[in-house]
């Protein structure tokens, strides 16, 4: 049986949780197998820097974090649904990624 497996990223989780919703409702809509949204770690990036750039002073940092959600959902292949899903208007900052897989 073939599966598409729709990978959901983006640092804002309110918005992506919105799109998992829709797409989770437009596949069963059509009567398609869905499992998920299925969260997956956050990643973390930080970086820390010196606030005074000539060196002089107290030794003193700011420390910067971007957190990146995601999100995946396996969907059983209906075509019809895999349309649907194609055509959804996916907000700024989220990042959609369909593949196909056998299961």
């Amino acid at each position: 049986m073939q599966v598409a497996r729709v990978k959901l990223s983006s640092m804002d989780h309110k918005k992506l949780d919105e799109v998992a919703n829709q797409i989770k409702e437009i596949a069963e809509k059509f009567g398609a197998s869905v499992s998920g949204p299925i969260p997956l770690p956050t990643k973390i990036l930080r970086i820390t820097t010196r606030k005074a750039v000539s060196g002089r002073g107290a030794e003193t940092y700011e420390k910067w974090q971007m957190r990146i959600h995601k999100r995946v959902l396996d969907i059983g292949l209906n075509e019809r649904a895999l349309r649907h899903i194609m055509r959804i208007e996916v907000p700024d900052g989220v990042h959609i990624e369909i593949e196909l897989k056998e299961r």
